[in-house]
């Protein structure tokens, strides 16, 4: 018996549908994260930041960890990504509260550790947060909370993850632009940059992995269709 000849059954990446939090429970996310014990209180000020930062920019974690204390221009508002996916960098625009939330988080940090550090985010050792070292204090806020069952020995266990933040931040942005009549076709781009997407094909991809979307999406089809009909 032979095998199918390669090529004959095409494979398509399939993505989990991500988890998308709401405004209160990123608000409970980051208010639990300050309360992280720490020698210094560090930790808790690092990591709450940190979550907070990766909900309204949508960055990755490794963008966020990697960001170094040149790299986070407070007077002009905009952070610079040296160490995005693929090797790629850009420069992302924040907002004012979120300017003086780093801007507060960067004064206690200085103020525990001292003036002049390489990377933006430290722990109290004063080296820069590891990817293992975020992942575990996130899953053990989501079990404080409840968004996680508690486990034993230190476990993460399941459930929402830290990258979903991300996720979240690149939903709530497209529903916006549609409940505001916007093009999403014009606006994905822009939202593709900002993110760091390669191809604008992984920003779509939010529209059929979320119900909300897929509905708002196949909402707008069909108005057109009927305008089109119309005219």
């Amino acid at each position: 018996m032979r095998s199918p000849p390669k090529g004959l059954i095409t494979g398509k990446l399939r993505r989990g549908r991500p988890y998308i939090y709401t405004e209160e429970q990123i608000a409970e996310i980051v208010v639990e994260a300050t309360r992280l014990p720490s020698s210094y209180g560090l930790r808790g000020w690092t990591c709450s930041t940190l979550f907070g930062l990766i909900a309204v920019t949508g960055l990755r974690i490794s963008e966020a960890i990697g960001l170094d204390e040149d790299d986070v221009d407070l007077d002009e508002a905009v952070l610079t990504v040296r160490c995005g996916k693929n090797g790629t960098s850009r420069f992302v625009p924040i907002s004012a509260c979120t300017v003086d939330r780093l801007g507060v988080y960067r004064s206690e940090r200085n103020r525990i550790l001292g003036v002049g550090p390489a990377p933006f985010f430290l722990l109290d050792e004063g080296q820069r947060p590891d990817d293992c070292y975020i992942r575990y204090n996130f899953a053990q806020i989501c079990q404080h909370i409840g968004l996680r069952d508690r486990q034993d020995h230190y476990k993460h266990g399941r459930g929402p993850r830290i990258h979903d933040l991300r996720h979240t931040f690149a939903v709530h942005t497209i529903i916006d632009w549609y409940r505001r009549g916007l093009d999403p076709d014009r606006e994905m781009i822009k939202l593709s940059t900002y993110l760091g997407h390669k191809e604008p094909e992984h920003t779509y991809w939010y529209i059929e992995a979320v119900p909300e979307l897929l509905k708002l999406a196949s909402e707008r089809a069909e108005r057109s269709i009927t305008q089109g009909r119309r005219s």
